[in-house]
């Protein structure tokens, strides 16, 4: 694979953590866009990622010994550190971040990142309690006033089951940290991933409105097509966050997944997720809900069946689709029809404020929880009809046209 012109190269630091796996990611993202990379591995590192998947993603020798005969003969740190025209420290774990701040070089990450002359990067990830010590964050400064780049901490649930800032960036985020400081030619890193640095936020699935601990209103969503387009949207280096209702769906590579279960619920955690520059609002929500939730199981021997007064729920797509300082730059809404497909989601289009509408028959067979699609795509100025696909080739497509928009 040909590295881009003028042969940017990135110095990678692997730290250690659960994070770690994310650097291959990572790695594959600096590979496809032709920046070369150069791997260091420490020993905390070397517990979550192997020498071996770093050297064949890289295509390049990893780097691990300070002392190494053969390295270190040809003063290998040396070289190391002015070899490339960025250091990027991914995960830059609390200790790697005291290390630089301290000046200390006990290992070859540090005596590296020490010797260098070359820009620096972290991305910062450890536990929320850590990240926020006041020892991390008075390093943090001083790498800062010495010159050192951050990307992130992401605040979100951690490993350690704890939630806050402290998460990794997401690979993508990291990439187009580390293009903006390459300077790298951007029409040739972006024709591979033309949504990198950008946010899409994407809700998919059903929501549940519960009437008792037992009883509730929901769907026949899946939750199907809503995760493809997330994991479509990731491929091409978003950074995503997919707010789920509850589904029996992985989280798709490289997304990161909020679950939540009614209609108000998934509002709010959209809404705490912006801005973003894309919203993709696939989820099939419950207009309605009971005006009062029963604490114990309704019983048929109670004279009848009870009497329940509904409510609307909010209306997710308008409320984000306002115009307002956190509504995202294209916002994408769905429409599962039942007839008149095209009529009623155009006067979708017109109702809720967004710039297209996605729009299905679900009375199609194997659509409505199946793994296929047929779709109209409608814009205030034009309709595509697009033929029946699996939900992926579907995804794929609608991913496509984002980035095309974007």
């Amino acid at each position: 694979m040909s590295d881009i012109p003028g042969g940017k190269r990135v110095l990678l630091i692997v730290g250690g953590g659960v994070a770690a796996y994310k650097a291959l990611e990572l790695t594959r993202l600096l590979r496809k866009a032709g920046i070369g990379v150069r791997p260091i591995l420490t020993k905390a590192g070397a517990e979550f990622v192997t020498p071996l998947s770093l050297a064949a993603l890289s295509e390049d020798k990893v780097y691990d010994d300070l002392f190494s005969l053969t390295d270190e003969a040809e003063m290998g740190h040396i070289q190391l550190s002015r070899s490339a025209d960025l250091v990027v420290v991914a995960p830059a774990t609390a200790d790697l971040i005291a290390k630089a701040a301290n000046g200390l070089a006990g290992d070859l990450a540090s005596t590296t990142l020490l010797a260098t002359d070359k820009p620096v990067l972290m991305a910062p990830a450890m536990n929320v309690r850590m990240w926020l010590h006041p020892a991390v964050q008075r390093n943090v400064a001083t790498l800062k006033a010495d010159g050192v780049s951050f990307v992130g901490p992401d605040e979100g649930a951690m490993a350690c089951g704890e939630f806050g800032p402290g998460r990794l960036a997401e690979p993508p985020e990291i990439f187009a940290a580390i293009v903006k400081m390459l300077n790298a030619p951007a029409e040739e890193i972006f024709e591979a991933w033309p949504l990198a640095g950008k946010h899409a936020l994407v809700t998919a699935g059903p929501t549940f409105e519960p009437i008792d601990p037992v009883r509730g209103i929901t769907n026949r969503s899946s939750g199907r097509q809503g995760y493809a387009i997330a994991g479509a949207l990731a491929k091409l280096g978003a950074k995503v966050t997919l707010v789920s209702g509850p589904v029996s769906l992985p989280t798709p590579p490289g997304v990161e997944r909020i679950d939540v279960e009614t209609a108000r619920e998934m509002l709010a955690a959209a809404q705490a997720a912006l801005p973003a520059d894309v919203g993709v609002f696939v989820a099939a929500v419950a207009d309605w809900r009971v005006d009062e939730v029963f604490g114990s199981k309704l019983k048929k021997d109670k004279g009848g069946p009870p009497a329940l007064t509904f409510v609307e729920n909010p209306d997710i797509l308008a409320t984000l689709a306002a115009s307002g300082p956190n509504r995202p730059k294209l916002v994408v809404g769905f429409a599962a029809e039942t007839d008149d497909v095209e009529a009623h989601a155009r006067a979708k289009l017109a109702r809720k404020g967004c710039d297209w509408i996605i729009a299905n028959d679900v009375t199609e067979p194997g659509v409505m929880g199946g793994t296929e699609n047929a779709v109209l795509l409608i814009a205030k100025d034009h309709t595509e009809r697009w033929e029946r696909a699996s939900k992926d080739d579907v995804a794929r497509s609608i991913a496509q046209r984002i980035a095309e928009a974007l």
